[in-house]
């Protein structure tokens, strides 16, 4: 079995290099090409190493790239036929070193869950839920709706947290002996 064209990732301003085996279309007879399409318009054509197909991008092009989620489809071609080998989703992300000052790493459900945290330790002190002042009425979200709200963003949070550090993301590891 083959394995996937592209990486779930690509870092925008590094150099990417990926060799691609398609045993039923080497490399000696065939052409691979993949189209990125999202926030920004992305072709790759492979260069042929043996039977194999390798994809490169330098540090400065892709530097040029808009990280974001691209769709993307990898056909081959022998110069009459065309057919897609592979179609997928990407993710370009920034390059961390030329973030600017101030810049906010965190993802969004980190800054989510911050925020209701914050919403909820100033709310300790308040007891209403709404109030009227001139025919203006403010209402405020129930701290009950907030907690739940905390408890999915933490979750969520874990989830990201154990994924970045390899971890099974279902859960614990069930370990069974058969006799």
């Amino acid at each position: 079995m083959n394995c996937s064209i592209l990486p779930d990732k690509i870092g925008a301003g590094l150099t990417f290099s990926r060799l691609v085996t398609q045993t039923a279309y080497p490399a000696t007879e065939w052409t691979l090409s993949v189209a990125l399409r999202g926030p920004d318009v992305i072709n790759l054509t492979a260069t042929a190493d043996g039977n194999q197909h390798q994809l490169t991008a330098s540090a400065a092009t892709t530097s040029n790239w808009t990280p974001g989620l691209y769709t993307y489809t990898a056909r081959v071609t022998d110069g009459t036929d065309v057919f897609e080998v592979e179609t997928g989703q990407i993710t370009v992300v920034p390059d961390l070193a030329s973030a600017g000052e101030g810049h906010d790493g965190r993802s969004h459900a980190q800054r989510t869950l911050e925020a209701i945290e914050a919403v909820i330790e100033k709310r300790a002190s308040l007891d209403q839920e709404r109030y009227r002042i001139n025919n203006r009425e403010l209402y405020r979200t129930p701290i009950a709706d907030l907690l739940k709200l905390r408890d999915l963003y933490r979750a969520e949070v874990r989830r990201e947290q154990a994924a970045a550090r390899g971890k099974n993301l279902f859960g614990a590891t069930v370990r069974v002996r058969l006799r």
